[in-house]
């Protein structure tokens, strides 16, 4: 049993993963593009982070180097975001979120070769459960499949924004990486929203917010982005990375959940998209349980021998 006071903390880390699995339902609350949403989202997520950072009084100094890594950083997880919201406008947030169930199977495919390390068969292994839950998925929800496929790029860019942070972390604090993200988002955001306008990639889609646009891009850039990722970083000092990965892993659950109790019949699906969705969900779920079991041997057969 948790302690009192790591019980409210487990179920302040079960709220935060709530917001997150609300982002695909925002991008389906307002009027502008998703590359605009973009735009406004990581600006005023810089420049809430830059206050937080002023008032902490901590320096925004950062190696030439390590600058550069974390603006382009931001570039992919720019188009990340771009990808997720698209995915929602063309699709449905439901779809959109059983897409990026993928992202920590990607990540354990994508870290390897980074790290130069070798892949392993366990990954190998829920990597097949997870692409046969897809070909379920598609092959059930064909209308879907445009939406589908923006879904798992917007994951395989999320892996690939992981893996990065991963190494920036280790020498850098992890306000000031993601303030420079920031930053390198918005830029990218912004000149990309200007060539699509140019090239007419937004439709009849504004750039432009209007009334309750500002309200819900607010409580994106505030709430799920600065006040999330804030509070998510001080929960690491009292759970395992194990733990709060674990939990992260259950945002697609409810952002579904969240999907169908706004839109309703909407976001109603196919059984066999239900289906699809939970193999890939177990696969999710079973990776961090196998691989501790895994470790827990191997420890074990160390002991003996």
């Amino acid at each position: 049993m948790f302690p009192a006071t790591a019980l409210r903390s487990y179920l302040h880390l079960h709220f935060l993963v709530l917001i997150w699995g609300f982002t695909a339902i925002v991008g389906l609350m307002v009027s502008i593009s998703p590359v605009a949403l973009v735009f406004y989202r990581t600006l005023f997520a810089a420049a809430g982070l830059g206050a937080i950072i002023f008032f902490r009084q901590k320096s925004f100094k950062a190696p030439k180097s390590d600058l550069f890594r974390m603006l382009a950083v931001g570039f992919i997880l720019s188009a990340h975001w771009m990808l997720f919201f698209a995915s929602a406008r063309v699709s449905t947030a439901s779809v959109c979120l059983a897409g990026m169930a993928t992202t920590s199977l990607w990540t354990s495919l994508i870290e390897p070769l980074v790290n130069k390390s070798s892949i392993r068969p366990l990954e190998v292994g829920l990597g097949i459960l997870a692409f046969a839950g897809l070909y379920v998925v598609f092959s059930f929800e064909f209308d879907h499949a445009l939406g589908l496929m923006l879904a798992l790029a917007s994951a395989l860019l999320a892996a690939m924004f992981t893996v990065a942070n991963s190494r920036l972390v280790q020498r850098i604090d992890a306000y000031i990486i993601t303030f420079y993200e920031m930053i390198g988002a918005t830029f990218f955001s912004f000149v990309f929203l200007g060539i699509s306008e140019w090239l007419g990639w937004t439709g009849n889609a504004s750039y432009m917010p209007a009334g309750k646009d500002w309200i819900w891009i607010l409580f994106l850039a505030l709430i799920c982005t600065v006040y999330a990722s804030t509070m998510a970083t001080q929960l690491m000092k009292q759970f395992s990375a194990y733990l709060i990965n674990l939990t992260i892993n259950l945002e697609p659950v409810y952002g579904i959940a969240l999907a169908f109790f706004f839109f309703g019949e909407k976001e109603r699906m196919t059984k066999e998209f239900y289906l699809g969705t939970l193999l890939i969900l177990l696969a999710v779920l079973l990776y961090p349980l196998l691989l501790s079991t895994v470790a827990s041997g191997k420890k074990k057969r160390n002991l003996v021998s």
